[in-house]
C-alpha cells in the first residue's frame, strides 16, 4: 500500500470492504457494547484485525489527506467501541 501509482485501485477496494463489511460489523459491535453486553473473543479478534489493517492504511492516508475526516470518524468509532466494552467489563466484575 506504499505505492502512489496504485491508490485509486487501493481506495476503491478498502472503502467496497469498509461500506460492505466493516463498518456493518463495526455499528453492530457497538450496539452490543451499548446495550451493555461483553465482547467475546472473536469480536476482540476482529477489533485487533480492524486496527492492524488500519496501522497498514496510514500511509495511503498520508498521501490522500481526503480521506482524513472518515478515517477519524472510523477511528472515534473504534474508540467509543473499545471504551464502552472496557466499562462493560469492570461493572460486570
Amino acid at each position: 500500500m506504499n505505492d502512489p501509482h496504485n491508490d485509486e485501485g487501493v481506495i476503491a477496494v478498502v472503502m467496497e470492504r469498509f461500506e460492505t463489511k466493516r463498518l456493518p460489523r463495526l455499528l453492530s459491535i457497538e450496539e452490543k457494547v451499548a446495550q451493555g453486553e461483553r465482547l467475546a473473543d472473536f469480536d476482540i479478534a476482529y477489533l485487533e484485525e480492524v486496527f492492524t489493517d488500519a496501522q497498514k492504511l496510514k500511509p495511503l492516508l498520508d498521501r490522500h489527506p481526503e480521506y482524513q475526516t472518515l478515517a477519524t470518524r472510523v477511528i472515534q468509532l473504534y474508540k467509543q467501541i473499545t471504551s464502552r466494552a472496557l466499562a462493560n467489563e469492570n461493572s460486570g466484575s
